[in-house]
């Protein structure tokens, strides 16, 4: 496999991007619920601060040599539940957001699927 794409480094990616995201989230929350068109910024912080600890997770497992395959499996399948959650969303509509708000929530679904399908053919590769 390209080692551009071996597991450790979209690990690494994936835990660099989840970091940002979850850091962006908890800071600017105000400017998020803004966007997504809902009055209290409160969930923002929390899924902020959901974000930085699973990417701690990410992070620890791109840096443990051997990998871990339980622990990546883990993180695949919060990825998918992440995906599935957001698909849920958008369908569902519990929440009346904005069409930004949900064309964001499509598009860091979409990056996270790609991170889980990454990741899982990462785990298939020969170390």
């Amino acid at each position: 496999m390209n080692s551009l794409f071996n597991l450790r480094n979209v690990l690494f990616l994936n835990g660099i991007s989840s970091g940002a995201t979850g850091a962006l989230l908890a800071v600017f929350a105000g400017t998020f619920a803004s966007w997504f068109g809902v009055t209290t910024p409160t969930p923002f912080v929390e899924v902020g601060l959901f974000l930085v600890a699973f990417a701690a997770l990410v992070v620890a497992a791109a840096l443990l040599q051997p990998s871990a395959p339980g622990l990546v499996r883990l993180i695949i399948v919060l990825d998918i539940a992440w995906v599935l959650v957001s698909i849920l969303v958008i369908v569902l509509q519990p929440f009346a957001l904005s069409l930004i708000g949900n064309l964001l929530i499509l598009g860091v679904a979409a990056w996270v699927a790609a991170m889980a399908g990454l990741q899982w053919r990462g785990l298939r590769q020969p170390a």
